[in-house]
């Protein structure tokens, strides 16, 4: 058999991809994900909201709805599985005028056919769960079962338990074109090589539509729109407590202000449609942004922040998500436009998907599945024996490299070593977070792209901070060597 035959290509390594591959390697099968970048989730799954949604908000009888829900029920058990950072703060939905008051009620009926626990609150009980929120505020909409998740660890671990399950993982495997020769499907990518497939699976994201036109299946087309947000450092722990959103519109849910599983505080995003690769940000865009929040909280200490970002969302004409196997090219499946509640429906999706192609190729079980990956060690869910014992056994977990965020040398090691290992200086700072406090790698970076170096044995120079092409270190750096 061809070395490069598989049962199914999945096409995309964002957390959909991830969630596809982890729930298929529950089933014994050659299954393999191509994915252009240098890492998984580089592009939606890296800049989002990071909310797991309740599902009060999509239409009934839509695939948003039913996966939001499904996705929203099945992630405490998953993040408990993998090792994934989730905590379930509630939202809530603020009104501020008689027409957002009658936009909740309608949402109270929205979430009562979708199955959502939810309930109105008055102004009073509304300020004394959030006491900073504008004191104009006149009622809520509450959902118990939003939660706050860390989207990169999500999509890391899911994939490193698929691959700790037998699915294989390509980086840097651009699909620049697909034919297909006696049902099996020929993918061609940027660096010459063919990948063979019974099934493909495309969840490329904001690249979905480009690749189902490779096989004919063009029946949809992505609407990319960013969202620019702002960062606020952990100043206060309880200066919001739940995920904050005003009243949607037509066009989304608008901006919202939460906490973050590290203890930041999230604000944005915007909505703009967009190209497909501009993520850059705008300071007219983001003083509007100030201006919009400003209405949720009248004074939010903007002198905590200590970064912007944008994303691009993968929205489509119809409004929901697209998955469906093609109607123009028979085991293909399109898993297209996975906009917001995405992320919350990821696991419930590659679930579905998974059961699908179980189905379609009539798979057996994988006996030796295991769904846990190996636990990571974090100092803040160590108590000081148990860290002192760590350090013990493994002395680099006292040596602290990231000072803002409190990351050590063992956890960056650990990083590297694992199925779906960090290569590079973001893959790094999303696993494990140096880089992402206030001082933005400014003395840790460095030391970062050191121990990559050691431990991948590559020169410093060789070193990116994200794609091929990125190295950091282009000459000799005094005083910096691989020791």
């Amino acid at each position: 058999m061809d070395k490069n035959m598989y049962d199914v290509v999945i096409i995309g390594a964002g957390v959909i991809g991830a969630a596809v591959a982890r729930y298929l390697s529950r089933y014994s099968l050659n299954c393999c994900v191509l994915e252009k970048h240098n890492d998984v989730g580089e592009e939606t799954t890296n800049a989002n909201s990071a909310i797991v949604h309740s599902g009060y908000d999509p239409l009934p009888g839509t695939k948003k709805a039913y996966f939001n829900v499904l996705g929203n029920k099945m992630m405490p058990s998953v993040c408990k599985e993998l090792d994934v950072p989730f905590f379930k703060i509630g939202s809530l939905t603020v009104a501020f005028s008689d027409e957002d008051v009658e936009t909740l009620n309608e949402l109270l009926l929205r979430a009562k056919k979708n199955g959502v626990d939810a309930k109105i609150i008055d102004h009073d009980e509304l300020l004394k769960m959030e006491p900073n929120l504008n004191p104009i505020a006149k009622k809520a909409i509450f959902c118990k079962d939003a939660g706050i998740i860390s989207p990169f660890n999500l999509c890391v671990n899911l994939m490193e338990n698929a691959m700790d399950n037998g699915v294989e993982l390509k980086l840097n495997r651009e699909v620049t074109s697909i034919d297909k020769d006696n049902g099996t499907f020929i993918i061609n990518t940027k660096n010459g090589e063919k990948y063979l497939s019974k099934i493909v699976i495309n969840a490329a994201g904001l690249y979905s539509d480009n690749i189902a036109k490779m096989v004919d299946a063009d029946n949809f087309h992505v609407i990319p729109r960013k969202g620019e947000y702002f960062v606020l450092d952990h100043f206060n722990a309880s200066w919001v407590k739940h995920t904050l959103f005003m009243c949607p519109t037509k066009v989304g849910k608008g901006v919202l202000i939460s906490p973050t599983t590290s203890y930041n505080y999230i604000i944005g995003p915007t909505n703009e449609e967009n190209s497909k690769e501009d993520t850059s940000t705008s300071a007219d865009v983001l003083t509007s942004l100030k201006e919009t929040a400003k209405k949720l909280i009248p004074n939010i200490p903007f002198d905590q922040n200590i970064r912007q970002f944008s994303g691009i969302r993968a929205n489509s004409s119809s409004g929901d998500f697209i998955i469906e196997e093609s109607e123009a090219s028979p085991n293909f499946y399109n898993l297209g436009a996975i906009m917001s509640p995405g992320l919350a429906s990821s696991v419930a999706i590659g679930e579905y998907v998974s059961n699908l192609i179980k189905n379609k190729l009539n798979l057996d079980v994988n006996e030796k599945f295991n769904p846990l990956i190996r636990k990571h060690f974090k100092l803040s869910n160590l108590t000081s024996d148990e860290y002192n014992d760590l350090i013990k056994h493994d002395p680099r977990y006292g040596h602290i490299i990231c000072r803002c965020e409190k990351v050590t040398e063992g956890e960056i090691v650990d990083a590297i070593h694992r199925n779906c290992g960090a290569t590079t200086v973001k893959g790094i700072k999303k696993r494990v977070r140096p880089g992402f406090g206030k001082c933005q790698g400014t003395f840790c970076e460095e030391e970062v792209i050191k121990i990559l170096a050691r431990e991948l044995h590559k020169n410093l120079n060789e070193i990116c901070y994200s794609d091929l092409g990125t190295e950091i270190m282009r000459y000799d750096v005094k005083g910096a060597k691989n020791d």
